[in-house]
């Protein structure tokens, strides 16, 4: 069989996984379709794989001024750090041309800089916590479900003005449907599997100790048992080998 590159192939890799045609998998369609979002909400939420790093530019409109945030696109899923285009929101004052201005000075120089380069370093670091600390920078926060990041400055003041450019280095959600080898992606089809044979058994708990003909005596209990330990294991293992390193977010 070719592997699965779409949602339906998916799905019925899942059934083959359990034993269809030969067995009568016991679990509705719509049922299946629940757990097959589950699963790619779990990947998606968790596996490194499922998303990627880009940066978002957005220039600030009269809406934005009023709104006092920021509309995000819904396949974002985490935003990791929000920086604007100018090291400083305040333009009377801005430490950027300092900067610019020592790069082009010191550039030149870095090849016979071994052994100041330490010293340099400490200088671009120093200078940016004076710009922290004389111009500061607006707080924001970001709400992922309602899709909004929320600036929180003095927008009277013009801290925060038109025409302005908000850059944020964000992680989207890579859509399965445009990139399908995800649907075969290993860990995704044991989950999806694992989840369809849960929701099997559980359906069947309710029938538990009924004998059908010919002698066969239904255990739901011991397929839902089965199939939570193999979530379990499941989760632990991309949690350990496919999660990325704890960071810092916003939101």
């Amino acid at each position: 069989m070719a592997p699965p590159n779409s949602r339906d192939t998916l799905i019925d890799y899942c059934k083959r996984r359990l034993g269809d045609p030969v067995l009568e998998i016991n679990v509705d369609e719509d049922q299946i379709e629940d757990r097959v979002d589950e699963a790619l909400q779990y990947y998606q939420e968790y596996h490194s794989d499922a998303t990627t790093r880009t940066y978002m530019k957005h220039q600030i409109t009269a809406t934005d001024v009023t709104n006092e945030y920021i509309p995000i696109s819904s396949d974002i899923l985490y935003i990791s750090k929000v920086f604007p285009l100018s090291s400083s929101f305040n333009s009377s004052f801005n430490f950027f041309d300092i900067k610019y201005q020592m790069m082009l000075n010191d550039i030149a120089d870095l090849q016979n800089f071994a052994g100041d380069l330490a010293y340099y370093e400490q200088m671009q670091q120093y200078l940016s916590l004076l710009d922290m600390k004389l111009n500061g920078h607006p707080q924001t926060q970001w709400s992922r479900h309602q899709d909004r990041l929320h600036i929180f400055g003095d927008f009277n003041d013009n801290d925060i003005k038109e025409g302005e450019y908000i850059v944020a280095e964000v992680y989207t959600i890579i859509d399965p449907d445009t990139h399908t080898s995800i649907y075969n992606d290993i860990w995704l089809k044991e989950y999806a599997t694992a989840l369809i044979k849960q929701q099997w058994g559980m359906n069947l708990i309710k029938f538990e100790g009924v004998q059908l003909p010919g002698g066969v005596i239904l255990n739901g209990r011991q397929l839902y048992d089965d199939a939570t330990t193999e979530i379990e294991n499941l989760r632990q293992r991309i949690r350990e080998e496919f999660e990325f390193p704890a960071d810092f977010f916003v939101g």
